[in-house]
């Protein structure tokens, strides 16, 4: 897990920047929608959903809302119609890459808008495939470290966890995709609490920022880019020093 120590500070700055924004609810009942049009309704055979529904009830989302966009995603109607997965790729300061996970409505719209947002911060759109391979999809969950830590190896090992390392101030879970709800339930069965757990984008290897110039252009396009309502998730393969990490936020 060297090289993603970052990975929960830029998830907790994201998260509490849409919540100012205001944009987190409408972002997460987009990401039920389409994992319910996508894999059905039952959360129980859909493990996409499952981690929706999940994230969204971890930042105190309505039931109702939840349940809406359940229905709006599983049924014939013209909002789950409307909406498409989009994945972008490209390079971002000192030969970053950059992954952006988009839900839209409008294809061109939404292109043109990462586009203009890449060559404005010193970035560079890339076509299919150009980073992907970077990165590989895993199940996250973050434990406090006022958890005990062989409880916590136990637990999730018993689970069917992948891994299990100290990382800042969080315990860092990592699991199969599909494994990310049953290993949550394992390690809150056995009494230990869990911060969040969602799916995201691990990166394979990672790129040291050691500069502060190119860290803060490298955040400021990170930004941009969560910034945009169509954006869903952004991931990246840096490693920022804590101590630039902190001069730079």
């Amino acid at each position: 897990m060297s090289g993603h120590s970052k990975w929960s500070s830029i998830k907790h700055k994201k998260g509490a920047a849409d919540a100012k924004r205001g944009q987190l609810f409408s972002k997460l009942s987009r990401a039920i929608i389409i994992a319910a049009r996508e894999g059905g309704p039952d959360p129980d055979g859909n493990a996409t959903l499952a981690a929706a529904i999940q994230k969204a009830r971890d930042n105190s989302m309505p039931k109702d809302n939840i349940e809406r966009a359940i229905a709006r995603g599983s049924g014939a109607g013209a909002d789950a119609e409307a909406y498409e997965t989009v994945t972008y790729e490209g390079y971002g300061p000192s030969g970053v890459a950059l992954l952006v996970e988009a839900v839209t409505d409008n294809r061109n719209r939404t292109a043109a808008d990462i586009r203009h947002i890449f060559a404005k911060n010193d970035g560079n759109l890339g076509g299919s495939g150009a980073v992907a391979w970077l990165f590989e999809r895993k199940g996250v969950i973050l434990v406090p470290d006022t958890e005990d830590e062989d409880e916590v190896m136990l637990a999730a090992a018993d689970a069917g966890a992948d891994d299990v390392q100290l990382e800042g101030s969080s315990y860092q879970v990592t699991t199969p995709p599909d494994e990310l709800a049953g290993v949550r339930a394992g390690l809150e069965a056995a009494g230990i609490r869990v911060d969040s757990a969602e799916l995201t984008m691990l990166a394979r290897t990672t790129v040291g920022i050691e500069d502060e110039s190119a860290a803060r252009k490298l955040l400021r396009l990170m930004d941009a880019l969560e910034e945009n309502d169509d954006v869903q998730d952004v991931y990246s393969n840096f490693d920022i020093p804590e101590g630039i990490l902190e001069a730079v936020a």
